[in-house]
């Protein structure tokens, strides 16, 4: 009786959607087909999100940081703070809830992870360090963006710049 009752079911949708088809024109049709893939991507975002595959879920991070209101940042500038978060996040160092599993903060940083944190390459001037710096810090400063919680980033910032010109010296 199950298999008669979906099999009806499947047969109503199925004239129905054929019937709207028929009787639509191609630019309504073609609105409808994107306004659904949109709504799909971000509901699958936001499940894969719930379900702890935050790789997959990069669309539902790119409007995430859209709803901080960080101001100036390019999508290439998002998604390398994405894979900052990601890196500290996988070696302890910071967690977006709030709960770091480090408790000290100065000295974690190797010389390799602040060169990569900053963006620079071995063998860079002090300015070069400076600037690096200090662009990221006006992306993410806490003073910058009062409504994002970025205070610990900023500080990692200050930990890397810090760690790179000992390095120099």
């Amino acid at each position: 009786m199950n298999i008669i009752f979906t099999g009806i079911i499947i047969f109503v949708i199925t004239f129905l959607l054929l019937s709207w088809f028929a009787k639509a024109n191609s630019k309504k049709i073609a609105k409808s087909v994107r306004n659904l893939l949109i709504i799909l991507s971000i509901l699958i975002a936001v499940i894969l999100a719930l379900g702890g595959r935050i790789l997959a879920s990069l669309p539902l991070f790119f409007l995430a940081l859209s709803a901080l209101k960080i101001k100036g940042l390019t999508a290439f500038q998002i998604w390398q703070i994405w894979r900052l978060l990601n890196y500290l996040r996988s070696t302890g160092r910071y967690s977006h809830f709030g709960q770091n599993n480090q408790t000290s903060s100065s000295g974690n940083l190797s010389n390799d992870e602040a060169y990569k944190i900053l963006g620079l390459k071995r063998g860079c001037s002090k300015e070069e360090i400076i600037k690096a710096a200090n662009s990221l810090q006006k992306k993410i400063h806490p003073d910058v963006n009062p409504n994002a919680n970025t205070e610990r980033l900023s500080q990692i910032v200050n930990e890397a710049k810090e760690t790179v010109l000992k390095d120099l010296s």
